[in-house]
């Protein structure tokens, strides 16, 4: 498929008109116009976060969701079950914000456990206070865990995030190993200030048995202060890391994997770089997401989304909350349009969207 480089008009959806469904066909998964299906679901739990990092959150934090807002435990649980028996859904993360401030979590969790056995559930977090929960939250369900973790230098860690919590942070991740977490996944986005700490940071995901992916910031940072022309490029990264280690590209199993994979100084261990911006992976996005107040978002970089909470609350069926979640992936972009020279960023940033 060739991705339809175009910018992204601000669209929001009628709440009270499903998605078109014309030319549809009769397919049960979460299918798209250019044939792609979404068996990856992102689901937001919150808006709030311990951390305020700057490609991110602005200082003060997002505007506050009022609790009513949110979905509930067995809103949540609803949907997962929707999606996994009716969609095709194969997996499921919980983001936010940062997930471990809902204090549900555990009950979040346990409910889609229990509606969907068998099923991957993941979340990806900041670590902080992590080590105070992961036992519960593995004995709820939890199967896997993606950490956020930027910079092992204490005063840039301090400085990106603006707050002084790395040991918080490196206690989280020595629980999560403890409690047979595995593979557990860091994440880390690429920065101008903490680019030459990244070699650092590499050795670090290595020693400590981590599996460490990159990622081109995108333009989704609440103050919306991200250009081109400060952007850290994959390949700008992987000069530095070669710098001190010897790399092999080995590409993705997956195709619809964001990373690509490298071999560090021969293997075993690897390290992925997710460009989103410098080599976009549009055309085998696998994903679906729905925001904390329970909206479908097709695409991060589309504010057009489709609202299910007044089905979840009122007296939609199983059955029409599906047509309605199909409408919303059925009339997914081509791309998200980054390189157009007409793009212009979403309204909302990856901390309302969920990661």
């Amino acid at each position: 498929m060739t991705q339809v480089t175009v910018g992204i008009p601000r669209i929001r959806r009628d709440p009270a008109q499903m998605p078109s469904l014309a030319d549809r066909p009769e397919l049960p998964g979460l299918v798209d116009r250019f044939g792609r299906v979404a068996r990856d679901l992102r689901v937001s739990v919150t808006e709030k976060c311990s951390l305020r990092c700057t490609y991110c959150m602005p200082e003060a934090g997002l505007p506050a969701i009022a609790r009513e807002d949110l979905l509930t435990p067995a809103e949540i649980a609803r949907l997962v079950e929707i999606g996994v028996r009716d969609l095709g859904i194969r997996e499921v993360r919980f983001t936010g914000g940062e997930p471990l401030m809902r204090a549900d979590l555990e009950e979040i969790i346990a409910r889609s456990a229990a509606v969907a056995p068998g099923i991957d559930l993941s979340i990806t977090t900041n670590a902080v206070g992590l080590e105070h929960r992961v036992a519960r939250l593995v004995a709820a369900g939890l199967t896997r865990i993606n950490i956020s973790l930027d910079t092992v230098d204490r005063k840039h860690f301090a400085e990106l995030t603006r707050r002084d919590r790395l040991d918080s942070v490196f206690a989280g991740i020595r629980a999560a190993h403890a409690a047979g977490l595995a593979p557990l996944k860091l994440n880390a986005v690429m920065m101008r200030s903490t680019l030459d700490d990244a070699p650092d940071l590499l050795s670090w995901a290595i020693a400590n048995g981590c599996r460490l992916r990159f990622i081109e910031q995108m333009p989704l940072d609440a103050d919306h202060t991200w250009t081109r022309d400060n952007l850290v490029t994959a390949a700008e990264l992987l000069s530095t890391l070669g710098e001190r280690f010897a790399l092999t590209e080995i590409g993705r199993d997956d195709p619809s994997a964001p990373a690509e994979e490298w071999t560090v100084d021969g293997g075993p261990h690897t390290v992925g770089i997710i460009a989103s911006v410098t080599r976009p992976f549009c055309e085998n996005c696998d994903r679906t997401r729905i925001t904390a107040e329970g909206t479908v978002r097709s695409c991060l970089f589309s504010d057009e989304e489709t609202d299910l909470r007044p089905l979840l609350r009122g007296t939609a069926t199983d059955d029409e909350i599906a047509q309605w979640w199909r409408g919303a992936m059925w009339g997914k972009w081509a791309g998200h349009g980054i390189n157009a020279a007409d793009f212009i960023p979403p309204d909302r940033s990856m901390g309302a969207i969920g990661g």
